[in-house]
């Protein structure tokens, strides 16, 4: 593209805009060439971590979490694509994939956790963190929310006690990970679950409002007969996110919370071995591209 023809199309452009190009050409005059530093924000980033203690290893627990939560917001990037916008099944496969190695790099990256952290150190600073929890995630919640039906949210004894025709809200009172932190028996919430609520909870519900009928699972109900590529796409998606990865953090909660048989506490209060596990959560995106017997064993290993 040659000068004349460039400086053309930015005049075009900005006529299209209703603003006078020149305006922004003398912008370009004077502004200063852009920096990878400031461009990435590399020092506010690295300003985000402060630990509450004097413990080295409490910064890459820190910064560790940080990670997570940014790979979780690419994937929620790619899925409201998925969810909002429409696409040739091409283009459905190729964020498929994106979505599984971002997941497959989660997956890995519990070995960070697992071993770059001194196990007595740990669980000692810790206990400054109660009652904060991974729980309370909710880019991980808006992930769900966004991928499937809220039914399938629901574990088989929330499911017991669901209406005939459950609300928006009334899924909410039986979603599967409010078991994490509400008694059923005297209606007690932890601390945990309180906060995460006050801060998240209209929002999520409003959000589950936003998308219904629109999540991935209605927009591949809605293809009908998608290919064999394009479902196992989706399958190893949906065993990744919801059986893979939360097994490996179940194993690594068992490393620093029952490596000697102390069975601690989860800083959220938590019972975390039951919490963890795919088998109680139950959480499966597209049940519908599932055999009966893989959902019977929905949590094993394979």
């Amino acid at each position: 593209m040659n000068k004349d023809k460039l400086i053309n199309d930015i005049d075009e452009k900005y006529q299209e805009l209703g603003e006078n190009s020149e305006t922004y050409l003398k912008g370009l005059l004077h502004a200063k060439p852009i920096n990878y530093w400031d461009y990435i924000e590399v020092d506010t980033l690295f300003s985000l971590q402060k630990p509450r203690t004097n413990f080295k290893d409490e910064e890459i627990f820190i910064m560790y979490h940080q990670v997570t939560e940014l790979f979780l917001k690419m994937m929620v990037h790619e899925i409201k694509q998925l969810v909002y916008e429409p696409f040739e099944e091409r283009v459905w496969i190729e964020k498929l994939n994106r979505l599984n190695r971002y997941t497959n790099m989660l997956i890995c990256s519990f070995d960070v956790m697992k071993y770059g952290m001194d196990y007595d150190d740990y669980n000692t600073f810790r206990s400054t963190l109660t009652p904060a929890s991974g729980f309370q995630s909710v880019t991980f919640r808006l992930i769900e929310i966004y991928c499937t039906r809220l039914e399938n949210l629901i574990n088989e004894e929330g499911r017991k006690r669901l209406s005939d025709v459950p609300s928006t809200d009334e899924y909410f009172e039986h979603i599967y990970w409010k078991d994490a932190g509400l008694n059923r028996k005297t209606g007690k919430k932890s601390l945990t679950l309180r906060q995460f609520e006050e801060k998240y909870l209209d929002r999520l519900i409003a959000l589950a409002n936003k998308t219904k009928g629109k999540t991935i699972e209605d927009q591949v109900l809605k293809m009908g007969n998608c290919s064999e590529a394009l479902k196992a796409k989706l399958k190893e998606f949906d065993y990744l996110y919801n059986v893979a990865w939360p097994l490996v953090h179940l194993e690594t909660a068992q490393h620093y919370l029952d490596l000697k048989g102390e069975g601690k506490a989860a800083t959220g209060g938590s019972e975390w071995k039951k919490y963890l596990h795919p088998k109680f959560q139950q959480r499966r995106f597209f049940p519908t591209l599932w055999s009966n017997e893989e959902i019977t064993n929905w949590g094993n290993k394979i």
